[in-house]
């Protein structure tokens, strides 16, 4: 945590965090405005988010094979040529729509492989006991990057030429790459060959199926992936109908509803510094516990009390909440998996846990329909209330370290 090695990969994370900010951002606005088709918006919102589903599993079990510095440096580098050229179509008039879902989905697909292999470089550069700080390092990073800076940088770049917030895209991975390049080569631990000491070489798919079933096999594994995926699923359908619910219920001025935004995150950055703190004090699993009550407590002030002072402070518990539960449970499952598996773990947890997210985002609006928009709240705080009930037992036991697997 102290050396420059892991401030480097602070500033790599930083950086290449605020090029997704941005891209985030300005993608989707950039699509509205130039072509004003709600088919190509949604075409270019889908081709984002496609690779989780499309790409992650085997990106996960080809960066088990691979160096993570080199996974992330070349990861980058390709993020960096893809927007340099979505840049050049922009200035030159020719970002048609296809241009751009190829883009979108590119640019996902190659951060599929950088989050896997982060982890790895993570854990690495980390050691065990500082699990907890250094994950707080990466939502810190993560809040500051993608939910802060690069929406107001893509905000203000946008007001001037839509090709600047590109531009700063590109200019984002290229120097993230560059201080990647500098870290140590880590080098994870690998699966040793089968018992009879035949080196076989798996194929991707043993290999994907492989890191799924060691996550759905291991106890604490699959308690933490039930508890994410509950509280994914109510995050989805708040965030689904909170705009509509600020304008219509609250009486919000338009502008004034991004600042929701900027509160949560002032929320999850208190808590990525106060998480491994509180650790301490209480104990990972009381802590993992209490975020998912605290998280489910603000959805229901958000859905019983109608008020913009109670919604924004509300808001703010949201955030502290979910930085701790994201900090405490990357941290869990990081210890719970084998370095030799970490790439594929990671993935297979990405796409189980995010599953629920348009299942929870597409109950929302028919539920506020057939009730009202604060019910939609209600039910979300009531679903992650009663998931931590459930779990607390097995969320508060303690969890032990997993040995490297010895055969494949």
């Amino acid at each position: 945590m102290h050396t420059p090695a892991f401030r480097r990969l602070t500033g790599a994370w930083l950086v290449s965090l605020l090029g997704d900010g941005v891209r985030v951002a300005a993608l989707p606005l950039f699509t509205a405005v130039n072509t004003g088709s709600p088919l190509a918006v949604s075409a270019v919102a889908v081709a984002e988010v496609l690779p989780w589903l499309a790409v992650a599993l085997p990106a996960g079990a080809l960066v088990d094979r691979w160096r993570p510095r080199r996974v992330v440096v070349v990861a980058h580098a390709v993020r960096a040529v893809a927007t340099a050229a979505l840049t050049a179509a922009v200035v030159t008039g020719h970002a048609g729509v296809t241009l751009l879902v190829a883009v979108a989905f590119l640019l996902t697909s190659a951060e599929t492989f950088a989050d896997s292999a982060s982890q790895s470089l993570l854990v690495g550069l980390a050691g065990p006991t500082e699990l907890e700080r250094a994950n707080g390092r990466f939502v810190t990073a993560e809040t500051v990057g993608l939910d802060l800076g690069g929406p107001l940088a893509a905000s203000a770049l946008f007001l001037w030429h839509p090709a600047a917030c590109f531009a700063l895209d590109t200019l984002s991975f290229v120097v993230a790459a560059v201080l990647v390049a500098g870290l140590p080569d880590v080098v994870p631990a690998r699966e040793a060959p089968s018992a009879a000491g035949r080196a076989v070489l798996a194929t991707l798919r043993e290999e994907v199926v492989r890191g799924g079933a060691h996550l759905l096999r291991s106890s604490p594994l699959r308690v933490l992936l039930t508890a994410v995926a509950a509280a994914a699923f109510g995050v989805s359908a708040a965030n689904a109908v909170i705009p509509l619910y600020a304008l219509r219920d609250l009486a919000v001025p338009a502008a004034v509803v991004p600042t929701l935004w900027v509160v949560m995150s002032l929320g999850t950055l208190a808590a990525a510094t106060a998480a491994p703190r509180m650790v301490r004090a209480a104990g990972e699993g009381r802590v993992l516990v209490g975020a998912l009550l605290l998280l489910a407590g603000g959805y229901l002030v958000v859905g019983m009390v109608p008020r913009a002072g109670a919604v924004w402070g509300a808001y703010a518990v949201v955030g502290f909440a979910a930085g701790a539960w994201n900090v405490l449970s990357a941290t869990r499952r990081q210890r719970l998996t084998p370095g030799s598996m970490m790439g594929r773990v990671t993935s297979s947890y990405r796409l189980f846990a995010w599953g629920l997210m348009p299942l929870g985002a597409g109950v929302a609006g028919p539920l506020a329909v057939a009730t009202s928009l604060g019910t939609v709240f209600v039910v979300a705080g009531a679903v992650i209330a009663v998931t931590a009930v459930v779990l607390a037992r097995p969320l508060s036991r303690p969890v032990g370290v997993p040995r490297t697997p010895s055969g494949a």
